[in-house]
């Protein structure tokens, strides 16, 4: 694959990227880009053989702030835009059962990327959709990668991207990673979908009218509680879901102080870009 034309190149960062504060409090590099997308997927799904290849060797390693998980960072460039690309841990799920899971699911939801890329495994597609709807649940900045596409017709498997796409309401591009097969058509879209030129109407679950009502009645109460949390819906739910982690966080004011912290920082970095255009 010829990756000539992704190369970051150093410039100023982006004042406007709405992610930028955010990824400076996760203990991420936040200089040189203007948009933030994120990787996410299970386990052996070759995603980070696509962070490699969009990559190269610009890349950094290290560990989430407070954690034992790998965090890994880079950049590509495309049609003159930088793209930070974060590698988020191979998950099954967001639910919070282990620190990876955490890490995936706290930046996916407070982190706020452009745009999050769900790698799938073209052989098998429906172990990979529980992931793929969560996200799809939290943001609508989606873009479903379809990978091994090479292997799947190896095997005699007819994967129907089209459909896939229909059914989730994001787009599904299918990829082959280890070829490059498709890269160009999955960063077209990633940039069409953050610049608003593709729309997502993203399924999610209604659930019965009790379950609607039992949403709509707690998400003031979770806005109430943290003013200005992201995605107050995806709380409900999970909080309905019995999700004792999600309960503690708001119950002693965690997730309250999250935004409240986000917020000082954003006014920070405003006054910071205010300043230094002055120069």
């Amino acid at each position: 694959m010829n990756t000539d034309n992704m190369n970051i190149k150093p410039s100023e960062p982006c004042e406007t990227c709405p992610a930028f504060t955010h990824l400076e409090q996760m203990g991420l590099k936040v200089e040189n880009f203007d948009r933030v997308v994120a990787l996410a997927g299970n386990p052996n799904t070759g995603k980070s053989t696509l962070f490699n290849t969009l990559t190269g060797l610009k890349q950094h390693t290290g560990n989430w702030p407070g954690k034992t998980v790998t965090r890994a960072e880079g950049g590509y460039q495309f049609n003159g835009v930088r793209y930070k690309l974060v590698d988020l841990p191979g998950t099954y799920s967001l639910l919070s059962a282990s620190q990876d899971e955490e890490v995936a699911r706290d930046f996916i939801l407070f982190g706020q990327p452009d745009c999050v890329i769900v790698v799938t495994d073209a052989t098998a597609l429906e172990r990979n959709l529980n992931l793929a709807l969560q996200v799809i649940e939290i943001t609508e900045h989606v873009v479903i990668a379809v990978n091994m596409m090479d292997e799947a017709r190896r095997k005699g498997l007819d994967v129907d991207t089209r459909s896939l796409a229909r059914d989730l309401g994001v787009p599904a591009v299918p990829i082959s990673a280890r070829t490059g097969e498709g890269i160009h058509a999955l960063l077209s879209t990633v940039a069409g979908v953050i610049e608003g030129e593709i729309k997502t109407r993203p399924h999610r679950a209604e659930g019965t009218p009790e379950f609607q009502r039992a949403v709509a009645e707690l998400v003031p109460l979770i806005e109430a509680a943290a003013p200005g949390i992201p995605n107050a819906r995806w709380l409900a739910i999970r909080l309905l879901d019995g999700d004792a982690h999600v309960e503690r966080a708001l119950r002693s004011g965690e997730l309250a102080e999250l935004v409240a912290r986000q917020r000082r920082a954003d006014t920070r970095f405003s006054r910071k870009m205010a300043l230094q255009g002055q120069q």
